[in-house]
């Protein structure tokens, strides 16, 4: 949402206790930064918003990094837009279901915010079906701006929580587990988050957490399709600009790790779609390196807006015209592990994929040939050239961690997963 790549901000990681902008005083960098959608409102547009946009989670009211002064209106409360969405079907202890204890993000009692269970209630009156409700609403109503439109789906997002309906899709002994090897942390760099898996398959859960995994997916692709019916039914079909994209990649046990919080292609990599009317190749495919930062000045060239000069990426739009032009700038990712004092960082073209950990450890990865990245190239010497061209992508300064602004007015603290 401002184009700012963490190595820039030092923004490397989930810092929660906000309400509001805190990133503003989180970093100098973003001090001033425009938020993507005030851009488009200072250049003649409506921006309207709803849901997940900035950082928020349905079990913490209150904590949300979203900026309310970024938006012409915002469905709900923009600091707290979407924990009213979200009903928690009735659960069994894990004492009861035969569980053992240590059950991940089990901080609070029979929370079971990592887990899968279906919902009862209607599904017309909770969760990404509301906002998308709403998000046709906007479709809807003629104005006399152009509209920029942000509409933030939850799921997949954990808990794996959806109607019965999308576990049906899914029948447990159906279910297929990701490809993994049980040794593939032997040559890697370890994320710190093993006895997350452990849990899993001591108390087989395996199989069930990717049947909700699955099943969420299919929820939230059926409220994606609402959203594009009613676009189509518009008379803003063939003029609207839609880019789709998830804001991270997700394990699901692949190298005994859950969720993200790491620099492989599994973590890293995000669904990335653009129809440009008139513009784009719909259907085609392309492995160039892209980030979301590019999104910004993809944006701004497609509708003829100045990019700001806080943008760090690049425009996309010669990829739009012709998908295999080559991108001379490649992905960069970026994450701080804990126990180490610098940033790791990765770069990947649209074949390999190399990581530099903060306590100098290496990865290489062919990912042409090896794309669930089992084998560790980076001491191959049939590869030491392109280790070094990749390596010398690498930037040479970035910056330091940030620390939470306890001063800041948006600062609300975190107290068990809930903002004071």
């Amino acid at each position: 949402m401002t184009g700012v790549h963490p190595v820039r901000s030092g923004i490397y990681r989930n810092m929660f206790g906000a309400h509001g902008p805190r990133w503003r005083h989180e970093s100098p960098v973003l001090e001033k930064a425009v938020v993507l959608s005030q851009h488009f409102r200072d250049n003649g547009y409506r921006a309207v918003g709803g849901g997940k946009i900035f950082h928020t989670l349905q079990w913490t009211p209150g904590d949300s990094q979203n900026d309310p002064d970024a938006w012409d209106d915002y469905r709900g409360d923009p600091l707290d837009p979407i924990s009213a969405d979200w009903p928690r079907p009735k659960l069994v202890s894990d004492e009861e279901a035969g569980l053992s204890k240590g059950r991940p993000l089990g901080g609070r009692a029979n929370s079971q915010l990592f887990g899968a269970a279906p919902l009862s209630d209607p599904e017309e009156s909770y969760g990404d079906h509301l906002v998308t409700d709403w998000a046709i609403e906007q479709l809807k109503e003629p104005g006399d701006k152009p509209l920029f439109l942000a509409v933030g789906l939850f799921r997949p997002h954990i808990p794996w929580e959806v109607p019965q309906r999308w576990f049906d899709l899914y029948p447990i002994d159906e279910v297929n587990l990701p490809e993994h090897r049980p040794d593939d942390l032997k040559d890697a760099h370890s994320h710190g988050r093993q006895g997350w898996h452990k849990w899993v398959t001591d108390n087989r859960q395996w199989a069930k957490f990717m049947r909700g995994y699955l099943a969420s997916i299919s929820y939230v692709d059926y409220q994606l399709g609402r959203l594009l019916d009613a676009l189509d039914a518009s008379p803003m079909k063939d003029n609207t600009i839609v880019v789709l994209w998830s804001d991270h990649g997700f394990h699901i046990g692949e190298k005994e790790n859950w969720e993200k919080f790491a620099l492989w292609d599994q973590t890293t990599r995000v669904p990335l779609f653009i129809h440009a009317p008139g513009l784009s190749k719909d259907g085609i495919q392309t492995r160039q390196p892209a980030t979301l930062t590019d999104i910004y000045p993809t944006l701004c060239e497609l509708t003829g807006l100045p990019i700001p000069k806080q943008c760090g990426g690049t425009s996309l739009v010669p990829q739009l015209k012709e998908p295999t032009t080559p991108k001379k700038q490649l992905a960069l990712t970026s994450f701080q592990f804990w126990g180490e004092n610098t940033p790791s960082l990765a770069v990947a073209d649209s074949r390999y994929r190399f990581i530099r950990y903060g306590n100098g450890f290496e990865e290489l990865y062919d990912l042409k040939n090896d794309p669930h990245e089992f084998i560790n190239l980076a001491d191959d010497p049939r590869l030491a050239k392109v280790k070094a061209r990749l390596a010398k992508a690498l930037p040479t300064t970035v910056a330091p961690m940030r620390k939470i602004p306890t001063d800041s007015p948006f600062h609300r603290g975190r107290k068990r997963g809930k903002a004071k």
